[in-house]
């Protein structure tokens, strides 16, 4: 059975697209990773979104919680991760990073952005688990 997000967790995730377009538009492609995800961050809390950057992540292992230097970029309204990026290009292993991040999390949608895109439309991919 496929997963049908909430209508809060579709609510915030359109608030995520257009804060993350707002942030291109204005700053454009060029940046690091942490200019944008500051920016993406403070325009989030402005649309009155809670916001968690930076977000330690343990794994469990054979039922012990080991801090293995997991960071999730943002968790928004403890909902949504999204994962940040200024690169050339998205792979597979960024994919399967959010992935990571989500089971990690329990969170069940979540956004790759990429930043380095001379259409942010393009830069953008929604998961949902």
């Amino acid at each position: 059975m496929t997963y049908r997000p909430t209508t809060e967790e579709d609510r915030v995730a359109a608030a995520i697209v257009d804060a993350g377009y707002q942030v291109h538009k204005v700053l454009g492609p060029g940046l690091l990773e942490s200019a944008y995800e500051e920016c993406l961050a403070f325009e989030l809390a402005q649309r009155g979104l809670s916001v968690r950057r930076q977000v330690a992540m343990p794994i469990t292992y054979k039922s012990v919680k080991l801090d293995a230097g997991y960071r999730i970029d943002l968790i928004v309204q403890s909902l949504v991760v999204v994962e940040i990026k200024a690169i050339e290009q998205i792979h597979r292993i960024h994919q399967a990073q959010l992935m990571t991040y989500l089971k990690l999390s329990g969170c069940r949608v979540g956004f790759l952005m990429n930043f380095t895109v001379p259409l942010f439309k393009n830069g953008v991919r929604r998961v949902v688990v």
